[in-house]
């Protein structure tokens, strides 16, 4: 069968021929511990250098000022056309108790049709599947029209997304504005086309010190950061969901601290707050509802030093429309091997949300049958992969086309 211009049943045994291969390459790479922030990641860079340069795939590392890689990065030309991206995380989650691993978190074991191990589904497979489509359109580059580059960050896990900056930030003005980025992050029933917001603050409460064992008794800061989480919790958010955007914004206080020993009457509490906005609860009306909570605090606690907000991160909520070529061309493609995709908008946020702040449209997931995801035992159906593979390697086919252009 053709599917303007595309032979979607080549592109279907291609990805079942690749699937032992495929799944040796993930293998490999679960064996190379990558733990963000825990081990280093050179060891893993050399081994995926090495597949790809052994496979013709013109790859690089990108590093930061420091020298540390950040990324291993490829790209493939054709004709002139527009550039895609296909991304993917190379460093993973740390590994939790590994005594409740059925497995070790480094076995990349087989069994009863999963393959075991942290990173496994987050987001090796996606590497060796994108690693196995690339070197399929190198060999076919004279057809395409635009350029594909490949994207493995090492820096995903912290949030930091240092690969994905030196990439489409760049120095000096090189910076990457491509046409659409895919994430394979796991899940084959759904296409991330969209993700809540972030809005994260540090809030400074202060009382007044005083010994805590004196007759009389000054504005404890941490009794003052109680009544404020009470009213954080209290206060409704006003409805935020709508029909093409249905998840409600979320305000949660995530960390506390305040106080030094016994004596002391703490005259200072941090809290941290993470805020999930949407269109109708962006970063303004955020902004806008925590000042009013805060200011109703301070206003009861007037013997006390205003509190501080100060804003840490904030990335706007994003949903990719009907129109979207990324959209549209991934979903028809899944159906036409069989699988219903369903787009989705993602409660928790995502590089999506980085990438649109930039004006970059993104998906960020759809890729294998997984489970455990940053947790114990984390895994992903094997019988899965072809599937994956045949519909980015047709979707790409499609978007690279020139009757697109």
């Amino acid at each position: 069968m053709s599917v303007r211009g595309v032979d979607r049943m080549a592109v279907r045994a291609g990805a079942h021929d690749d699937r032992e291969s495929v799944l040796a390459l993930t293998r490999s790479l679960v064996r190379i511990p990558s733990r963000s922030r825990i081990d280093s990641y050179e060891p893993i860079v050399d081994y995926l250098m090495t597949w790809m340069a052994s496979h013709g795939l013109p790859a690089a590392v990108l590093r930061d000022t420091a020298g540390n890689a950040v990324a291993v990065t490829a790209q493939i030309s054709g004709a002139a056309g527009s550039h895609w991206v296909l991304d993917a995380c190379l460093d993973t989650a740390p590994f939790g108790d590994e005594s409740a691993w059925a497995h070790s978190p480094t076995s990349a074991v087989i069994q009863n049709g999963w393959m075991y191990g942290r990173g496994s589904s987050d987001s090796k497979v996606a590497i060796a599947i994108f690693c196995h489509l690339a070197v399929r359109l190198q060999a076919a580059r004279h057809r395409l029209h635009g350029t594909l580059s490949l994207l493995f960050d090492l820096d995903e896990h912290t949030g930091g997304f240092a690969g994905a900056k030196a990439f489409f930030e760049g120095s000096q003005g090189n910076a990457v504005r491509p046409d659409g980025v895919m994430i394979g992050y796991p899940g084959l029933d759904a296409l991330v086309i969209g993700g809540r917001g972030v809005h994260r603050l540090q809030i400074d409460v202060h009382g007044v010190a005083s010994h805590s064992g004196g007759r009389v008794g000054t504005p404890n800061a941490v009794d003052k950061a109680a009544d404020l989480i009470r009213r954080l919790r209290a206060t409704p958010i006003p409805a935020t969901g709508t029909t093409h955007f249905p998840p409600e914004a979320k305000i949660t206080v995530t960390a506390i601290s305040g106080g030094q020993g016994f004596s002391i009457t703490p005259d200072l509490c941090h809290l941290n707050v993470d805020i999930r906005t949407t269109p109708t609860f962006d970063d303004e009306a955020a902004t806008q509802h925590i000042a009013e909570i805060v200011a109703s605090v301070d206003k009861d606690w007037t013997a006390t030093p205003a509190t501080r907000v100060q804003l840490l991160l904030h990335w706007p909520a994003y949903a990719l429309d009907k129109e979207s070529p990324l959209r549209a061309t991934i979903i028809a493609s899944a159906a036409g091997h069989g699988i219903r995709v369903r787009p989705k908008i993602a409660g928790p946020s995502n590089i999506g949300n980085y990438l649109a702040e930039l004006g970059i449209p993104a998906t960020a997931g759809f890729g294998v049958v997984h489970a455990g995801l940053h947790a114990t035992d984390e895994r992903f159906r094997i019988d899965s992969v072809p599937a994956v593979q045949a519909i980015y390697h047709e979707s790409l086919l499609m978007l690279m086309s020139p009757k697109l252009r």
